[in-house]
């Protein structure tokens, strides 16, 4: 029952990553090909030294209030062991991009699992919510969807691994950011470098997704809001309470 129970799970985490792409069902078929027509910024194949010197990073820590359903959930960014990934968001978060979007996913049968939002396409009402899961933050600087590569810091390790799993590098140590239950991580596709601004709160401890998803925070306040959001639930708003200037810029910002 456990086999059957972890197998529906990766099914289920297959299908939530191929949403989180950015790619439209149009290009998805080709979005995996280093031919991808993508973006000629940073592409959802890779994502260069040069062009991580440019993405802004958070120094340490910081604290993001969400309000969903008029309650907020409290959650602190960890700059320390992900600080591009959570750079990203608190960027975000500061943009404001994260007002009055929607969470288009949300799985809690046969077990809890994760909510998931952040596609900016969803501040439109009028967008079609069966084509939510398939946007990203197009960075006004450029014109051009901004992705960040994998990155995930091994217990073990000093510095973070960026661009490939666990599986994919051969690192057998477990990483410092874990899915345990209120874990905020990034959702992306089969790509490793293709997360740009939709992420899922886990709902349950999901060791299983170790090394493979780039945890960056945790739900310190408000688990009891998150366990009631369903699909189609808005944030109200986003900001940050603490550690702002923990936010540095990207080189060319």
């Amino acid at each position: 029952m456990q086999t059957f129970f972890q197998r529906w799970l990766a099914i289920v985490l297959v299908v939530i990553a191929l949403v989180g792409s950015g790619c439209t069902p149009q290009d998805a078929a080709t979005s995996s090909s280093p031919d991808s027509a993508a973006s000629k910024q940073i592409t959802p194949n890779s994502v260069s030294e040069s062009q991580m010197a440019e993405l802004p990073r958070l120094q340490g820590k910081a604290t993001v209030e969400m309000i969903v359903k008029g309650s907020p959930i409290t959650i602190e960014v960890d700059g320390t062991n992900a600080p591009i990934t959570a750079g990203n968001f608190v960027d975000l978060v500061q943009r404001g991009v994260y007002d009055g979007l929607v969470f288009h996913r949300v799985v809690r049968e046969p077990q809890p699992f994760v909510v998931q939002g952040g596609d900016p396409q969803s501040k439109n009402p009028n967008f079609p919510p069966e084509q939510l899961g398939t946007g990203s933050f197009i960075d006004p600087s450029t014109s051009q969807p901004r992705y960040i590569p994998l990155e995930i810091k091994p217990q073990t390790g000093d510095q973070p691994l960026y661009g490939k799993t666990f599986e994919m590098a051969g690192t057998t140590s477990k990483p410092k950011l874990r899915h345990t239950r209120g874990a905020v991580a990034m959702a992306r596709s089969a790509i490793p470098d293709s997360a740009s601004s939709q992420f899922y709160i886990a709902l349950a401890d999901l060791n299983f997704l170790d090394g493979n998803y780039a945890v960056f925070g945790y739900v310190t306040q408000g688990m009891e809001v998150v366990d009631t959001i369903q699909q189609g639930d808005r944030i109200e708003s986003a900001k940050v309470t603490k550690g702002a200037e923990n936010l540095k810029p990207g080189s060319k910002a």
